[in-house]
């Protein structure tokens, strides 16, 4: 049984102290970062040095001594350390290509987080202490429990922008081992029905963010009415984002035990590539596409067919799926988007337009990696056809 590192995610409730501290330490980790990024560039216009994290390390000792800075000292200086780790890191994945230019963070959009290595946290019998935190643990709800005899090596307090607090320990843990399946299924998403299986499954789409709309639009029009940086404006803007996280809470519950349940009892999954972020250009569509969410689907579906030593297929976004026959194979013209069954005029069989195209999406990735099989169809002509996208 292979290590890996996992991750886990509790929620928590600080006291006063804590949660003030913390605050400040939100606050020094974005200056620290900011302040790292602004030297390695001034670094680089005006003498083309290139600082490394070592140079920035050693400026931030310089920081700390200042009378302007010296408020640095107040909080943990381990997370103020990974920030400008974290901005090396930015700088790595920018030169090689995997990642845009580095940006300075903004108080009011960036993600409020510290990170802590093992120097700057003890764990123990369930226990989890942070460094300045005066000794008090944190009041962390363990909704499930941590692999025994596993220690944390790195612990990251975060808070969202609806004031809730998280707390993520990464930890070296077996990985999720599960018994080998024959089971192969293709996966077709769509919006009327959230995903639908080759062997006739489907999962109808909640629609998460029009169950919430009322409530969403009633706190953004109280929003809108505040004055600008007043406290008012604070406290409807809280409103406004627990009814986002509210959504985005539903449907990551949703996907999370969707995935679970493929991975469980499939051995080989195949799911078509989406070019999500082109179809959010169909104004008419937006608003359900976003809500649907395949980028997560994807996203868990990927993770946890690794972990579980799963294949994963994904069928080229061109592939039209749709439109092909999945019992004769002959590729008819146009089918217009709200056309849920149609005919084949090749062999007279009568399709559920999604079940037809999960089975054709299983067919393709089988074929392309048993024989390496071109999952181009052969073309023909029939009375009505087209790609659902």
């Amino acid at each position: 049984m292979s290590a890996g590192e996992r991750g886990y995610r509790y929620r928590f409730y600080p006291t006063p102290g804590q949660a003030a501290l913390l605050t400040r330490t939100f606050g020094c980790v974005r200056l620290v970062y900011n302040m790292g990024l602004q030297a390695r560039q001034q670094a680089w216009q005006q003498r083309q040095e290139r600082l490394s994290y070592s140079g920035t390390s050693a400026l931030l000792t310089g920081w700390k001594k200042t009378p302007e800075y010296s408020f640095l000292n107040e909080v943990s200086c381990v997370p103020l350390q990974q920030s400008l780790r974290h901005l090396d890191t930015a700088y790595t994945r920018f030169f090689k290509k995997e990642a845009r230019f580095p940006r300075f963070k903004s108080r009011k959009r960036s993600r409020r987080s510290a990170e802590f290595t093992a120097s700057a946290f003890t764990y123990d019998n369930g226990e989890l202490r942070l460094a300045k935190l005066m000794g008090e643990p944190l009041d962390v709800v363990w909704s499930r429990p941590l692999p025994d005899g596993v220690v944390p090596s790195t612990v990251t307090v975060s808070q969202d922008r609806a004031g809730r607090w998280f707390v993520s320990l990464r930890v070296e843990a077996p990985a999720t081992t599960a018994p080998a399946s024959e089971g192969m299924v293709g996966i077709d998403a769509g919006l009327n029905r959230l995903l639908t299986r080759s062997d006739g499954g489907r999962v109808d789409n909640p629609r998460q963010e029009r169950r919430e709309r009322a409530a969403l639009v009633r706190a953004q029009r109280v929003l809108a009415r505040k004055a600008k940086d007043s406290r008012n404006r604070e406290k409807a803007r809280l409103r406004v984002a627990r009814v986002h996280a509210r959504i985005a809470d539903r449907r990551r519950d949703l996907w999370h035990k969707v995935t679970t349940d493929l991975v469980r009892e499939n051995q080989v999954l195949v799911i078509e590539d989406l070019a999500v972020r082109n179809m959010l250009k169909n104004h008419t569509l937006a608003r359900a596409i976003h809500d649907a969410s395949w980028g997560l689907f994807r996203t868990l579906l990927e993770y946890k067919a690794a972990e579980y030593g799963r294949t994963l297929l994904v069928v080229p976004r061109w592939y039209p799926s749709t439109r092909l026959c999945s019992v004769c194979r002959l590729l008819a013209q146009k089918i217009d988007l709200s056309v849920r069954k149609w005919t084949c005029t090749g062999c007279g069989t009568r399709h559920d337009r999604d079940v037809n195209a999960a089975r054709n999406i299983l067919a393709a990735g089988l074929a392309a990696t048993a024989c390496g099989a071109d999952i181009r169809p052969q073309r023909g002509t029939t009375s009505r056809a087209g790609d659902r996208r």
